[in-house]
């Protein structure tokens, strides 16, 4: 049992931001950095996305294919959005602990994800119409998100590219338009059920993580636009059978996005991010792309 704790504790959280990357797949995750989650749109309009991300972390490398569909809604008189994210991943890695070889492969389906986000205020529902006249200032949201535990998970290994249990994530945030700017701040929380099955019928349990983020944004003429992204988290101590295995995480990551119209219907998107500071040695390094489409409301 001393020597499953000891690995347990020199790899859980290192092989853990692996799992919490396929969980949420390209933009969205606990530990990512997503501009414009607190924006306006025509209600009525649809998005699907297809793209794939990579991540490195030491020797462990994550890949994960992601397809999402994003619904536009009249929530109250404000604009609010349905998501679902399918993600697929494959992680592989090896490594050394106390002498001792640990290899990591994983393939499959990941957690999916669902969430819903409002505009509380400055974001009106529209329609495609009117929204040629919308001019964007203060918007202000909230949203929530959840995952299902139906990821292809091994009760025998240490990683999995599914979590076998839920993560929910409860979030605020605000957006201010300056002439072709849009400045950006965040904050989430990320709460986690247990996992009963962790190597073999152990319990892993873990603290909630707390995390806030900023974006500043450029728009271009053509409405392309490019964001400088910073995110900051904090807690998520975990324990095994209730004893602790890591103390807090701590860390900052920075970032980027590009995206740019091909025309009034597909966007390309390239994303980057950097983790800078990390207090438990789980920092990262991601890059992603991805294609979107968009069609209903009257486009």
């Amino acid at each position: 049992m001393k020597h499953t704790l000891y690995l347990v504790r020199q790899l859980v959280f290192r092989l853990f931001v692996f799992c919490c990357i396929s969980l949420f797949a390209l933009q969205v995750n606990a530990q990512e950095i997503e501009a414009r989650a607190y924006s306006n749109a025509p209600i009525g309009i649809n998005f699907i996305t297809g793209g794939i991300a990579q991540a490195k972390s030491g020797s462990y490398h994550l890949t994960t294919e992601a397809l999402s569909l994003t619904h536009v809604l009249d929530v109250a008189g404000q604009s609010g959005r349905l998501t679902i994210v399918l993600p697929y991943a494959q992680l592989s890695g090896s490594g050394a602990v106390g002498g001792q070889a640990l290899n990591a492969s994983a393939e499959g389906l990941s957690d999916p994800m669902i969430k819903a986000s409002v505009n509380l205020y400055g974001a009106p529902a529209l329609t495609t119409s009117q929204f040629q006249n919308y001019q964007q200032d203060l918007i202000i949201g909230a949203s929530i998100a959840a995952t299902l535990p139906w990821g292809s998970y091994n009760s025998s290994q240490i990683v999995n590219v599914g979590g076998n249990r839920s993560l929910i994530q409860p979030g605020f945030g605000a957006s201010q338009a300056v002439g072709p700017w849009r400045l950006e701040l965040a904050g989430m929380a990320t709460i986690y059920t247990n996992n009963n099955s962790f190597m073999g019928s152990n319990t892993l349990s873990q603290n909630p993580v707390y995390s806030a983020e900023s974006h500043v944004i450029y728009y271009l003429p053509n409405t392309a636009w490019i964001s400088a992204d910073a995110t900051y988290f904090t807690g998520g101590q975990t324990y095994v059978n209730g004893m602790s295995v890591s103390g807090s995480q701590e860390n900052w990551r920075f970032g980027s996005t590009l995206s740019y119209p091909i025309d009034k219907h597909n966007s390309i998107r390239l994303s980057g991010s950097k983790g800078v500071y990390s207090r438990t040695d789980t920092s990262y390094h991601a890059v992603g792309i991805s294609w979107q489409y968009r069609w209903g409301g009257g486009l």
